[in-house]
């Protein structure tokens, strides 16, 4: 399919943000611009049926299952089957047909655009995930959404648009999982909003395996209403340049809100993590916990900051963030930020990079254990309290075994 039959976007008719803007000092995108892409949705799916695409899937545990290929929600690939009634797990254009007062309720509601990333997805975007929950629903088991993006003969652009509602008493855990298709540099654009009604739980996984000559951006935007808990769990693997916005809003008394991530790099990898917490109100705790594996001549960026704000007192607010560098040419930008304008608060925030403890690799060593595996054993320590967070057993097994993998070293199993 030639390049004429297809919807051409040109990137820079966007004003996309470069290294003067202050949130993207140290992220140059100008990589990405090289390109002119053509719109995933209108490629079509039928030719990537043929992928092994059941491959792509974490498994070993129970779970609903959704593909997106390209943009493009694949009804005949997912299967929802037993899902409880009321509870919709569909296309954003299916929902908008019959559902469209609860759409105009929330959708845009809670994430503005912020830069020529999120106007991009804005404009251009027309179909993405929409997860239900209605008031009192629990969904018995993970919803695993494989997001397969790319395409050999042209440079794919992706923009999802994503909404999860979880009501009043409600809850569901969430896998977006994110790979690629070998060919062509492509370019993930993602904006996904969370709401958290009262008293609910949203527990999102985001892991993101795209092929090493793509662009990943995604925004993500939560909301939170009184006594919600929303864990955000981040683990980025691949990509060229991977950038993710994570922001939540404390808009009530008695809100949790944990960001956990990890995040590895190799070759001239980039990953730049922004975090954004929101306490707008009292009585309200968070927790941030960061982790970075760097090697090679790759790059990683942290930018974690909290606003206390004049009402938000007896906030707790707790932020870490901490990074090893495996290689002398391997760089990490951190930049803690706190913004308090209550006085009847906790809060604390932690940053530190280093190599690996020489010390405990030289006593690992002389008790007969070979280099690699005693190095292997280091990155397991230092990787294991973001990993232990990981709620589902079978889950957090295949996240640590990809660790390992991806740094193409000895993998350490506990015995």
């Amino acid at each position: 399919m030639g390049n004429d039959l297809l919807n051409v976007i040109e990137l820079s008719d966007f004003n996309l943000p470069t290294m003067k803007n202050e949130d993207w000092k140290y992220t140059n995108v100008a990589p990405i611009l090289k390109n002119n892409y053509v719109l995933g949705t209108s490629l079509g799916y039928e030719n990537y049926l043929s992928l092994p695409l059941n491959d792509y899937f974490f498994k070993d545990f129970d779970y609903y299952k959704v593909v997106f290929i390209n943009g493009i929600f694949v009804n005949e690939l997912s299967d929802l089957t037993g899902l409880e009634s009321g509870i919709i797990v569909d296309s954003l254009t299916n929902f908008q047909k019959n559902n469209s007062e609860i759409l105009a309720n929330h959708l845009n509601k809670y994430s503005a655009i912020d830069n020529g990333f999120n106007e991009l997805n804005n404009t251009l975007s027309t179909n993405g995930l929409v997860v239900f929950v209605p008031k009192g629903k629990v969904v018995d088991k993970p919803i695993q959404i494989l997001y397969l993006n790319g395409d050999s003969n042209e440079n794919v652009l992706s923009v999802p648009k994503n909404l999860i509602i979880a009501e009043e008493n409600s809850q569901a855990t969430i896998i977006a999982n994110y790979h690629g298709i070998k060919g062509k540099e492509y370019l993930t654009n993602i904006v996904t909003e969370v709401y958290a009604g009262k008293n609910s739980i949203v527990d999102f996984y985001k892991i993101q395996l795209e092929e090493e000559n793509s662009y990943h951006v995604e925004k993500v935007q939560a909301y939170q209403e009184a006594n919600s808990l929303f864990n955000h769990y981040n683990f980025t693997f691949g990509g060229s340049i991977t950038r993710n916005d994570i922001n939540t809003c404390l808009n009530d008394e008695n809100i949790e809100s944990h960001f956990y991530g990890l995040y590895l790099a190799h070759k001239e990898q980039h990953v730049d993590n922004h975090t954004f917490v929101d306490h707008a109100k009292p009585n309200c705790m968070s927790n941030e916990l960061y982790k970075g594996i760097l090697d090679g001549k790759s790059r990683g960026v942290f930018n974690g900051k909290i606003m206390v704000r004049r009402d938000a007192q007896k906030t707790n607010a707790y932020q870490s963030n901490k990074a090893v560098l495996l290689s002398k040419n391997a760089i990490i930008d951190t930049k803690p930020q706190l913004e308090i304008f209550a006085d009847d608060v906790k809060c604390s925030h932690g940053a530190a990079v280093g190599q690996l403890d020489e010390n405990s690799e030289f006593y690992i060593k002389s008790r007969g254990i070979p280099k690699d595996i005693a190095k292997s054993m280091l990155i397991r320590a230092f990787a294991a309290d973001v990993i232990e967070k990981i709620k589902i057993d079978e889950l957090r097994e295949q996240i640590n075994h990809l660790v390992f993998e991806h740094l193409n070293r000895v993998e350490v199993k506990n015995n």
